[in-house]
């Protein structure tokens, strides 16, 4: 998993993230990565970061949430969770705040749909 933080949401956040993603892990033809249809996902230079890099690409229908339940789900526990319980002075108590709820979220937290086992543990058991 990998993710960057910024105040703006472009295309050079989009392409850091992916530079972000192949550093951590192997990338093969048969990851896929799953986006909306913003203007960052549907750019030449995004399709042929993600051609040259092997990844399937998928995108949601337009005005279908449903393609993005699983994210829209995480977003849901995320800002319940952690952003809504916080009031936030400075930008790095922000960062803060979403590396120590992703780390949580990803480690410790349990997840009935998993069989009670946080998502780590569950890839761990079914790999």
């Amino acid at each position: 998993m990998a993710y960057k933080i910024s105040s703006k949401n472009g295309l050079e956040l989009v392409m850091d993230t992916l530079k972000e993603a192949n550093k951590k892990r192997d990338v093969t033809d048969k990851t896929i990565l799953h986006s909306d249809q913003g203007y960052q996902y549907t750019s030449p230079e995004y399709h042929e970061a993600v051609k040259l890099n092997g990844i399937t690409q998928s995108m949601s229908r337009k005005a279908n949430c449903l393609d993005n339940a699983c994210v829209e789900n995480f977003y849901s526990h995320f800002k319940t969770e952690c952003m809504y319980l916080n009031k936030f002075e400075k930008p790095e108590e922000v960062i803060q705040a979403v590396d120590k709820y992703i780390y949580f979220y990803n480690n410790k937290r349990i997840q009935k749909k998993l069989g009670n086992l946080s998502p780590i543990k569950y890839r761990a058991k079914v790999a």
